[in-house]
């Protein structure tokens, strides 16, 4: 019989977990997003510890304890430079208009801490890459699946 229709129990399963996918690019991170790996570490630690856990949820509390080690490791903490702000770079907040002068604002963060509808996106996103090096009145092609927007930067800040 095709083991596709065997029921698996919880002891047979947890070895047959796929490892979760680690990212191909660099690992910067934020000091903020170095602190959120940190403590998704230490929360997973603590279920791990729960009593009565299944061998399941155990395993997947394992792999993601594997997965954030790795993040944590791999991490390389950027800050945004000091002094005058004369371009686009990682960790800035950086605010965009489009031509009909609607504007949106943004922090470039690591891969781990984006959250776009909070205005955190990612350094390998599409918009981040086109961002990245601009400078206050510059217009870069933001490449969206809805069609390119032409936007304007019209302001950073380095700041919390």
């Amino acid at each position: 019989m095709s083991r596709a229709f065997v029921k698996e129990t919880d002891g047979d399963l947890p070895g047959d977990l796929p490892e979760l996918p680690v990212s191909p690019h660099p690992n910067y991170v934020t000091a903020r997003g170095l602190e959120l790996l940190r403590t998704r570490l230490a929360d997973a630690a603590r279920r791990r510890g729960e009593r009565d856990l299944p061998a399941i949820e155990r395993a997947h509390i394992e792999r993601e304890m594997r997965w954030l080690r790795a993040r944590i490791e791999s991490a390389m903490v950027v800050t945004p430079g000091g002094g005058a702000l004369e371009q686009v770079g990682f960790g800035m907040r950086v605010e965009i208009a489009d031509a009909d002068d609607r504007r949106f604002r943004y922090r470039i963060v690591g891969e781990d801490e984006a959250d776009p509808e909070r205005g955190l996106i990612s350094h390998v996103s599409p918009l981040a890459r086109a961002l990245l090096g601009a400078r206050i009145g510059e217009t870069r092609v933001w490449p969206r699946p809805a069609g390119d927007l032409e936007v304007e930067v019209v302001a950073l800040d380095a700041g919390p």
